[in-house]
């Protein structure tokens, strides 16, 4: 798969499990950035009458429920976001910003995981799969002071103008790398 490829298939993937597709024609418009079943839920709020309240959540909730179970809508924690956050370093992708709600989203200049595949390509380059699946591709003539191994930790952060360095844990050295999955 192209570099190109693996980023718009990540890129669709996440597009595709974070927003919205269709909502029924029975939900009311939604609020800018909320999804029409939370926002007929939270309308339920408004009603003073106990009985008519009442009905209202419980067919909200039934509404919302649903919605979520046909994967309409996409209910994330806070901690989920981070991950997706996480996963996503290295890649190039649009604003993610339905995750900025709540707290301001901390920065993420660098990552650290345990490799779990090591090998070359045809050039001769380090390809390095780490945990969670991310694939990371040499990009310069550098080498590093050891051989990098599965288990070993290493870290990868962002370097200038768009590019990255990756490191093994307890060394200074590093390569210039780029995400390929």
């Amino acid at each position: 798969m192209t570099r190109f490829g693996a980023r718009a298939s990540v890129a669709a993937g996440v597009f595709s499990v974070l927003f919205t597709a269709t909502i029924a024609a029975a939900a009311p418009p939604a609020v800018e950035g909320r999804a029409a079943a939370l926002q007929a839920l939270f309308d339920c709020r408004k009603l003073t009458e106990g009985p008519s309240r009442l009905a209202c959540y419980d067919a909200a909730t039934g509404f919302v429920e649903k919605a979520e179970a046909s994967g309409d809508i996409v209910v994330v924690d806070r901690e989920q976001a981070r991950s997706v956050r996480r996963q996503g370093f290295g890649f190039n992708l649009p604003s993610l910003s339905i995750f900025d709600r709540g707290e301001k989203p901390e920065a993420l200049d660098e990552v650290a995981a345990r490799i779990e595949a090591v090998s070359r390509d045809r050039s001769g380059k380090l390809v390095l799969q780490i945990e969670g699946g991310q694939v990371w591709r040499q990009v310069d003539s550098g080498d590093l002071t050891r051989q990098p191994k599965p288990g070993m930790a290493v870290r990868i952060k962002r370097a200038s103008l768009g590019s990255y360095m990756l490191s093994l844990e307890g060394t200074h050295s590093g390569i210039k790398v780029h995400r390929d999955d």
